[in-house]
């Protein structure tokens, strides 16, 4: 064999790797957050009804830097059906171990935590499905919300087959 003809075949077996790596993934979305989630920014995620045979696993994916002040984090995560109906949960996600280190994935200063929302989810009735996650954070004792949460830099969602 060549140099070309072996770097061709490295070449697509590296991405033939990289695409098995994610088989379970049905949909993986991001916005971007910029320098801080403004309270009222809600990232809304738009998918097509996943087939009915099957059930999913749900995710919430969130990165964060360094300047992200807090050790947990407050979501309101709402999932509305393409008949109408509407799920909401408040949940919370802890973000960092008692000694301040991230629980995130990560080489850099950016850590990647891929946060449980739902098991065993099937998606009933067809159509447009939508997901919208916003923030709750604030401060101890405080009322209102934090307006600017700084050191979130995206945020995602991610539908996987449920291999149980």
């Amino acid at each position: 064999m060549t140099k070309a003809t072996l770097r061709k075949l490295s070449s697509v077996l590296c991405l033939a790797l990289f695409l098995s790596c994610d088989s379970k993934g049905v949909f993986d979305q991001y916005e971007n957050m910029s320098d801080a989630w403004p309270i009222e920014d809600t990232a809304i995620f738009t998918f097509s009804q996943p087939t009915t045979s099957e059930s999913y696993d749900l995710f919430v994916n969130v990165r964060n830097d360094n300047s992200y002040p807090f050790s947990n984090l407050f979501l309101l995560v709402e999932m509305n059906f393409p008949e109408g109906k509407a799920i909401a949960d408040t949940l919370e996600y802890e973000m960092a171990r008692p000694n301040g280190e991230w629980l995130g994935k990560g080489f850099t200063d950016i850590k990647e935590s891929k946060l449980w929302y739902k098991e065993g989810v099937r998606f009933p009735e067809e159509g447009t499905y939508q997901v919208h996650i916003s923030h709750l954070m604030r401060k101890n004792g405080a009322v209102e919300g934090v307006k600017d949460l700084p050191g979130i830099t995206d945020v995602g969602f991610r539908i996987e087959r449920n291999e149980h």
